[in-house]
C-alpha cells in the first residue's frame, strides 16, 4: 500500500462518506421521519457514518462502503417519492462538495501559476488534498447513481418504477454479490465494466482541470 497517498486521499475519503451519509439523514428528518436522528446519524462527526471495514477497503482495494442510514418507511408521507428523495440526497451533497472543492482547487492553481503563493511544499501538499478530495466526491456522486443495489440510483430507479418491496429485496440478493464481483474484476483485472472512471474524468475537466488526472 502507498502510505503517503493514503493519507492524501483520507480527508476527502472521511469528508465525502461524512456528508453524503449526513445528508441521507437529514433528508429523512425533514421528511418526517427521526430514526435516523434517534441512531445519533444527524452529525458531521465520521466516527458516526464509518464502517471500518468498508473503509479499509476503500483505502486498500479502490471501493469500499460506510454504515447505511435506516429509515422508517411508516413515518413518511409518499414512501416512493419520499424514499428516492433520501436516495439522492447522498450522492446530491458529493456532487455539491465536489463542485466547491474543485472550484477551491482551480482557484488555488491560479495563484500557484501566478506566482501569487509559493509552491512550498504544506502549499503543495494541501492542493493535492483539496484536489483528490474533489476527485473523490466525484467518485462518490457517479458511483452512488448506479442503478444496481445496494447502491443509491438502485433505491430511486425502484422508486421511479413503483417496483415492490418483494421484486426489490429478491433483486438485492442478485445485485450486492454481483456488483462486487464487478468490482474486483475492474480493480485487479483491469477490464472496464461500469465505465464511471470517463464520467469522473468529465467532471474533473468540466472545471479544467484535466491537466492533473
Amino acid at each position: 500500500m502507498d502510505w503517503q497517498r493514503s493519507l492524501y486521499l483520507l480527508p476527502g475519503i472521511l469528508l465525502g462518506l461524512t456528508v453524503h451519509e449526513c445528508c441521507h439523514a437529514l433528508c429523512a428528518y425533514k421528511l418526517g421521519d427521526n430514526t435516523a436522528r434517534d441512531q445519533g446519524r444527524l452529525t458531521l462527526n465520521p466516527l458516526k457514518h464509518i464502517d471500518i471495514v468498508g473503509f479499509i477497503f476503500l483505502l486498500v482495494v479502490g471501493f469500499g462502503w460506510a454504515k447505511p442510514v435506516q429509515f422508517s418507511p411508516e413515518n413518511l408521507k409518499n414512501y416512493r417519492r419520499d424514499k428516492a428523495l433520501i436516495a439522492a440526497a447522498g450522492p446530491l451533497s458529493n456532487l455539491i462538495l465536489g463542485t466547491l472543492l474543485a472550484l477551491s482547487t482551480k482557484l488555488m492553481l491560479h495563484l500557484l501559476i501566478n506566482g501569487i503563493i509559493s509552491h512550498s511544499e504544506v502549499i503543495m501538499t494541501l492542493f493535492t488534498v483539496l484536489y483528490l478530495a474533489a476527485y473523490i466526491n466525484f467518485v462518490l456522486f457517479i458511483f452512488n447513481l448506479i442503478p444496481i443495489p445496494p447502491l443509491d440510483g438502485s433505491h430511486i430507479v425502484f422508486s421511479i418504477l413503483n417496483i415492490s418491496s418483494e421484486t426489490e429485496a429478491k433483486i438485492r440478493t442478485i445485485g450486492m454479490p454481483a456488483l462486487f464481483v464487478i468490482l474486483l474484476v475492474q480493480n485487479f483485472a483491469n477490464i472496464t465494466i461500469l465505465p464511471i472512471g470517463k464520467a469522473i474524468d468529465a467532471l474533473i475537466r468540466l472545471f479544467g482541470l484535466g491537466m492533473l488526472l
